[in-house]
């Protein structure tokens, strides 16, 4: 089960929220080649946020997966920090992104874990 959080300093309307929140579902299912059924995505707006010493728009992103291959991290970075510059305007040197490689008992998911 894949699962994007975000967090930005930034306030959002609820429009653009939603916008992120389906872009985000769809796009990194298929960067994953994951089913979509089973993506979440979280956002949260107007966090505490503080980067390179300026309260300017910023992003902190933890994606997590399960067999989440460290070769992929790269490409997966560039994605999402595109992701988050078209859709909120944050550019990419203002976002910090943590990749978890979850194991597959350490995940649960309708009742069980995978």
């Amino acid at each position: 089960m894949p699962y994007l959080k975000a967090f930005t300093n930034d306030t959002l309307d609820p429009v653009r929220r939603a916008h992120f929140l389906e872009t985000a579902s769809r796009t990194v299912a298929q960067a994953l080649n994951k089913p979509e059924k089973y993506m979440m995505v979280a956002l949260e707006d107007q966090t505490a946020l503080r980067f390179a010493g300026s309260d300017a728009p910023c992003c902190y992103l933890e994606m997590k997966s399960i067999g989440f291959p460290e070769n992929d991290t790269g490409p997966m970075a560039r994605m999402l920090c595109d992701l988050v510059q078209s859709e909120l305007g944050i550019p990419p040197d203002r976002t910090f992104i943590e990749f978890v490689d979850v194991p597959r008992p350490m995940w649960g998911w309708d009742g069980k874990t995978f």
